[in-house]
């Protein structure tokens, strides 16, 4: 990737989770507790750009593949390095490693990353279409995952 592309575009990532219990559950209530922590993480975060959210501050609400067990999470970042430095070099990785603790298997990929020009704030139809995408035919400048980055 030039510099160029890199200044005049973000990185959006859109990522899913099947939740094992309901939010209400008492086996969910560390995750759900320390939700608006991790998002304010993130947020505070060196080049985090935007959330999508609905008023509680968080899109765990937002339906998606019309399944309420499927929580969300979009998030527009400036560069990969920003992104990887949220997810692995801050209180996030502990979470992460326990997701098998709150969240069961998925049919295809949790994960799906893609470039957006910048200022463009992708809609949870966006990110479901890049994510099926990357599930139907796999790594492409289209959609991708943490394996096709350098």
């Amino acid at each position: 990737m030039t510099a160029d592309r890199q200044q005049s575009r973000h990185l959006a990532q859109f990522n899913i989770a099947r939740a094992r219990y309901p939010l209400d559950d008492p086996r969910m209530r560390e995750f759900v507790d320390n939700v608006a922590r991790v998002n304010a993480l993130a947020n505070g975060i060196e080049g985090f750009v935007w959330r999508l959210a609905d008023a509680s501050g968080h899109a765990m609400n937002i339906r998606v593949y019309d399944d309420p067990a499927i929580l969300p999470n979009l998030t527009v970042w400036e560069s990969v390095e920003a992104l990887e430095r949220f997810v692995w070099q801050t209180v996030h990785r502990r979470f992460y490693g326990r997701r098998e603790q709150w969240f069961a298997p998925l049919d295809g990929p949790p994960l799906v990353l893609w470039w957006i020009p910048e200022g463009h704030r992708p809609t949870m139809e966006e990110g479901a279409a890049r994510r099926n995408h990357l599930k139907a035919h796999g790594s492409s400048d289209d959609a991708f995952g943490w394996d096709s980055l350098p």
